[in-house]
């Protein structure tokens, strides 16, 4: 059996015999442009073999800043963000590999119920991708889902069983997205702050809109605070935190993102009910409570949202009581079209839907005339299902969204009871803010989709790793007390 120093020297010298062969291959066809990116493509390659924490490291930091291929190369026939997702797959080579060199990965993060929960929600996709309506997309789909899994998630575990790359991770796509939120004020400058359409576009080709872009800005907000006006940072550091808080923060408010503002603020209510130690019987209660009384008064509460004519403004209460306008508004209209035909869609085939990756080309034929817009189109433009929930709905059936609801429910309940069973201060912290960190994106989910993008890949399975990896170091030290009372 060789071992992993073998394995290394084995890899080197493959790797430097191909890269010899394809640069002679390329010279004789005079390609000089792909010669040159053949040395950089080696480095990455060769940091992989060595180190894969730094090409995880490289990925976050490059998350902010990836570009679609589309942007660079218009009308291929398909599409990825440079240069994450290259470097994505290649984790996932050397994932397999170093499971096939160690005979697999450690049991308590192969067997941890978070990880079980997403081996369920990743063999259903696989269960619909080959009943799927158009297989090809839907493979590409699952593909994709498992590079961002493997990467973020498993990967994402082992390094933070060294506890400060954790608040390396974040630092690392905070920087970055510093630089998005400089590059975008400084184009809505050119507009006007107050200018709210210009705020859909200022932060392209880095997101696709303000909806992605105030996503990702409220995601980080409750652990920037944490490094802000915690204890874990002292002098410079902190001064530096609260630099990058008060950054991301005019990024949130010039993101115009009613959704984002919503999220953050349904957050720091699960912030509040967890440090407050709230128990969850008379919260349950209160949670049906609040559904009757929807389903009972149901007419009286759309006739009142039918009254409200409020556009999405740059003013702050304007806009945010826009958000109930479902007359005149053309985004939120859009949604509900979006919505409609995605429950059109798991009604006509409610078992397997009809498959991953595929609602942008099957929606068309079930937007009714009456809930058509003047934003509405053929193709999904302005995002998919506009659901983190009805898009599984239709493209898995019902198995498609109670597997993700699974996920998130075992995250939750793994991250409240690590929180209580930690004793450090500083983890309990990290861990109580990504739970936050992924609550305003589980809020975020129900008007938005962007888990098949990197820019959200990072935070949503980079966060679940921290509490996974934490809850599996609480019940290790748990263990050793137990072992050793004194």
């Amino acid at each position: 059996m060789f071992q992993k120093a073998s394995i290394k020297i084995y890899l080197f010298y493959l790797v430097s015999v191909g890269f010899i062969l394809l640069n002679l291959f390329f010279m004789v066809k005079r390609d000089q442009v792909v010669v040159n990116a053949l040395p950089v493509l080696l480095v990455f390659v060769l940091l992989a073999i060595y180190s894969f924490d730094k090409i995880l490291f490289l990925v976050v930091l490059f998350a902010p800043l990836s570009v679609q291929l589309s942007e660079l190369r218009p009308g291929l026939s398909f599409d990825m963000f440079l240069p994450t997702e290259p470097l994505l797959f290649g984790l996932l080579i050397l994932f397999f590999l170093k499971i096939i060199a160690e005979r697999g990965i450690d049991r308590s993060i192969a067997r941890h119920p978070v990880s079980i929960a997403i081996y369920i929600n990743l063999a259903w996709i696989f269960i619909t991708a080959l009943t799927s309506t158009m297989p090809i997309v839907s493979f590409k789909f699952l593909l994709s889902r498992i590079w961002f899994v493997v990467g973020f998630y498993f990967l994402a575990i082992l390094l933070f069983s060294e506890k400060k790359n954790m608040e390396k991770y974040v630092w690392l796509y905070a920087g970055s997205l510093v630089l998005v939120v400089f590059y975008s004020t400084y184009r809505h400058l050119g507009y006007g702050l107050y200018d709210k359409q210009a705020a859909h576009f200022v932060m392209s080709p880095f997101y696709n809109d303000h909806t992605s872009y105030g996503a990702v800005l409220a995601f980080y907000i409750p652990m920037l605070t944490l490094f802000a006006f915690g204890s874990l940072y002292k002098g410079t550091t902190r001064l530096f935190a609260f630099f990058v808080l008060a950054v991301i923060l005019l990024g949130f408010v010039l993101s115009y993102s009613r959704a984002a503002w919503l999220s953050l603020i349904a957050a720091m209510g699960v912030y509040l009910v967890i440090k407050l130690r709230i128990r969850f019987k008379p919260l349950f209660i209160t949670f049906i409570g609040a559904i009757v009384l929807f389903f009972l008064f149901q007419n009286q509460i759309f006739m009142m949202m039918e009254q409200n004519s409020e556009q999405s403004s740059a003013d702050f209460k304007t806009h945010i009581s826009s958000m109930s306008n479902i007359t005149t508004d053309a985004s939120n209209l859009e949604r509900i079209n979006r919505w409609s035909c995605a429950i059109q869609m798991f009604e006509n085939k409610p078992v397997f839907g009809y498959g991953p990756g595929t609602y942008m080309f099957q929606y068309a034929p079930f937007q009714l005339k009456k809930n058509r817009t003047i934003i509405s189109t053929n193709s999904a433009d302005a995002g998919n299902a506009h659901s983190e929930y009805l898009g599984p709905l239709a493209e898995s059936g019902v198995l498609g969204l109670l597997t993700f609801l699974f996920i998130i429910g075992v995250v939750v309940y793994t991250a409240v009871h690590t929180y209580t069973r930690l004793r450090e201060k500083r983890l309990k912290s990290i861990v109580l803010s990504a739970l936050v960190g992924l609550v305003t994106y589980y809020i975020h989910g129900f008007l938005n989709n962007f888990l098949d993008t990197d820019k959200l890949s990072v935070p949503f399975w980079g966060f679940t790793a921290m509490i996974v990896a934490m809850d599996i170091y609480s019940r290790n030290q748990q263990q050793l007390a137990q072992k050793n009372p004194d």
